[in-house]
């Protein structure tokens, strides 16, 4: 491949960055000679899931790709809370009640829709031109903008307290982890999303992506 699109399905544990720089390798080594590689918005290490890669002349249409609306299947642990808003923060014991069912299914039908939400401060977002993670690890406090977003639906999978696990199809730019902890919050339980998978970006499929192994990448 010269020009075009590969489908990823991203390991846990790897960076979005890391991702494209093996894929940027095999390619590179397949050509002789280095090629443009990109991604489409990224995926918090954690998270695995479908990454479109962007190849060679395609790379000019990355924005285009990432404003696509995706859907995402997560598990939400009740009970505690994350600096990260993921398993990778500082934890913190918040309430050890025990929502019934009626109560999540309640909570979940409040968040679709267009919803405000704030993003995480260990986010990608730019803020004054700086990564806001980079800023959050450096200590400092960022406040970061509220923004607009849409759930066009939100589905109870499986609820075994202190787990809840959905199935959202969301638009671009909506944060899981953000959901998570609002849902949390409108339970009185806290929480954090431990589990997060992208099994669609519009009519791309996890079913039809590649593994880093089928690749050729072992590392």
């Amino acid at each position: 491949m010269i020009d075009g699109i590969l489908l990823i399905d991203k390991p846990a544990a790897m960076t979005s960055f890391g991702v494209v720089a093996r894929v940027r390798r095999v390619l590179s080594q397949q050509q002789g000679k280095k090629v443009k590689v990109g991604h489409t918005g990224t995926l918090d290490p954690f998270a695995t899931g479908l990454m479109i890669i962007v190849v060679g002349k395609e790379c000019k249409n990355a924005e285009r790709y990432s404003k696509l609306d995706k859907v995402y299947e997560a598990v939400i642990h009740l009970g505690q809370t994350s600096t990260t808003g993921d398993p990778e923060g500082d934890l913190t014991d918040v309430s050890d009640a025990i929502p019934a069912a009626e109560q999540v299914r309640d909570a979940l039908a409040g968040f679709t829709g267009q919803i405000t939400q704030r993003p995480p401060m260990y986010s990608a977002i730019k803020i004054d031109g700086q990564r806001a993670y980079k800023l959050a690890r450096e200590g400092k406090v960022v406040e970061m903008p509220l923004r607009t977003v849409t759930v066009f639906s939100l589905e109870l999978i499986e609820y075994a307290y202190p787990e809840i696990t959905i199935r959202v199809h969301v638009s671009s730019g909506t944060y899981v982890r953000t959901l998570a902890q609002d849902i949390g919050e409108q339970l009185g339980t806290g929480a954090y999303c431990s589990q997060l998978r992208r099994t669609s970006i519009s009519d791309w499929s996890i079913d039809d992506a590649q593994t880093l192994s089928d690749f050729g990448i072992t590392d």
